[in-house]
């Protein structure tokens, strides 16, 4: 069956964009090792989820969000605590799904929104429209077509050759443009299209997106709508692109202040106590055995450090 490819153009902004991002992706491949620490995985996990669910109007913010993910009790209406419960789950669930399997994305919207609605996890069976200031700013398909629509998208996505980054932002915008749920679209748009990067390179599911989209609200819904007007989602596979390539720097430069911070950690223990072993640095820093080893590696030929005597019963010195 033959079924149509969704309207989009290639541009040399997007070629541009996918230049890079693949090369900051390279660039934090190269220090995956040290970013992702225990703490750093849950921070970004956190900005994760509060981003998406602020997008749509979730006032719990990232300190709540944490104690929740924690186990804590929190102050909040029932409905915000029960979108909270349900993005950690389909987040922490994100490795067991596959992208292209539309089972899963109907599994996926139960959980997500299990706590709220009845319907959770079946497509809609009503009329939908999407307001924005203007008033209403897209009616959705009828929900009787809900179901082809969905089967030819996944269709689609089973057999594209474009750039996982290509698809993954396509994905995105006709998923919201046929608003296949009741509620949770907009949860659900973010959720795959972090998934489909995801199983592209999985570092995807340490660099909160979402967070980046929460700071870009308006031009998100904006480039939604100007696709919407323009026929194709080119503008909104531009945006995404954008948000992608800013959340990829934001990881890496956020990395290079930390190193240089670690760096100075390292040094001023080394003055204080010239014995200290691998292993203290690490309890020092909470930094992985590799971690250490490529930075103390990284000061050795900077000419910033020499180590004096055996491994076990040496010392360092830190050269001024």
């Amino acid at each position: 069956m033959h079924v149509a490819n969704p309207p989009f153009t290639i541009t040399s902004k997007i070629i541009f964009l996918i230049g890079q991002i693949s090369e900051c992706v390279g660039k934090i491949s190269l220090i995956e090792t040290q970013i992702t620490t225990p703490k750093l995985r849950k921070e970004n996990f956190i900005k994760t989820i509060t981003g998406t669910l602020e997008i749509e109007g979730n006032t719990l913010g990232e300190e709540k969000v944490t104690a929740i993910l924690e186990g804590k009790k929190v102050l909040g209406s029932v409905k915000e605590i029960a979108e909270v419960h349900g993005a950690i789950k389909v987040y922490e669930d994100m490795g067991k799904w596959d992208y292209k399997k539309e089972k899963d994305l109907l599994e996926a919207h139960g959980i997500l929104m299990g706590e709220i609605l009845t319907h959770a996890g079946k497509y809609r069976l009503s009329q939908v429209g999407i307001s924005g200031k203007e008033g209403v700013t897209h009616i959705a398909p009828p929900f009787d077509r809900v179901p082809l629509l969905m089967s030819d998208l996944f269709i689609w996505l089973k057999n594209t050759k474009e750039h996982p980054l290509i698809v993954s932002s396509i994905f995105h915008y006709e998923f919201e443009f046929i608003h296949p749920f009741g509620d949770g679209n907009g949860r659900m748009g973010r959720l795959w299209q972090t998934l489909i990067l995801h199983q592209w390179k999985p570092l995807f599911a340490m660099i909160p997106i979402e967070s980046v989209v929460r700071e870009k609200q308006q031009s998100y819904y904006k480039a939604l709508e100007e696709s919407g007007v323009e026929g194709e989602s080119t503008l909104f596979v531009e945006f995404m692109l954008e948000a992608i390539f800013e959340a990829c720097q934001n990881i890496f430069e956020s990395n290079q202040k930390s190193n240089q911070k670690s760096n100075q950690k390292i040094l001023e223990l080394m003055v204080n106590n010239p014995k200290i072993t691998i292993a203290g640095l690490m309890q020092e820093l909470n930094l992985s055995e590799s971690g250490i080893k490529k930075i103390i590696s990284k000061l050795k030929i900077e000419n910033k450090i020499k180590r004096t005597g055996s491994l076990k019963g040496g010392e360092w010195e830190v050269i001024a």
